[in-house]
């Protein structure tokens, strides 16, 4: 269970954050909880399903796609500093467009870090290889290719 070495899952509210071997923040993990949202009683349903460690088909993750390092309030910089990281965050981009193109998401969809105005983080659905309980275990195991691969492609 070396995974649980590299990954860490905590939950809060109705999603898991993802916590890398450093402790840091490296995305969120939403379980698909079904069409439970609709009703006024979905706190309870989530509550009774992580209870009952009921099994979900996968979820969406959300990481952080790109940090700008612009776009700070107090930026006072050069014009070779401004295109250096136009140059970078552009080399990233086109990683992040290969392994998109590679996993064919149904979905993603990009927007601004509610944590960082700087940083944008994108998001996409995943699937499970099979029904999987909500349990912080289980649910590693299954996260843990996809987290190996954007930390090993350098997306993480």
């Amino acid at each position: 269970m070396i995974f649980r070495l590299l990954w860490k899952l905590e939950f809060d509210e109705d999603y898991f954050r993802i916590y890398d071997s450093k402790k840091l923040i490296a995305g969120y993990f939403d379980p698909d909880y079904g069409d439970i949202f609709t009703r006024d009683d979905s706190e309870e349903i989530i509550s009774s399903m992580l209870k009952n460690h009921d099994k979900i088909p996968g979820g969406i993750i959300m990481v952080p796609l790109v940090k700008f390092g612009l776009f700070d309030t107090d930026l006072d910089t050069t014009l070779t500093n401004v295109e250096e990281q136009v140059i970078r965050v552009n080399e990233h981009l086109q990683k992040w467009k290969n392994l998109i193109s590679k996993i064919h998401p149904s979905f993603h969809s990009v927007r601004i870090s509610h944590t960082d105005q700087d940083m944008l983080t994108i998001t996409f659905p995943i699937k499970f290889s099979k029904p999987t309980p909500l349990e912080k275990t289980s649910l590693l195991e299954e996260l843990f290719d996809t987290l190996e691969m954007l930390k090993n492609s350098g997306l993480l």
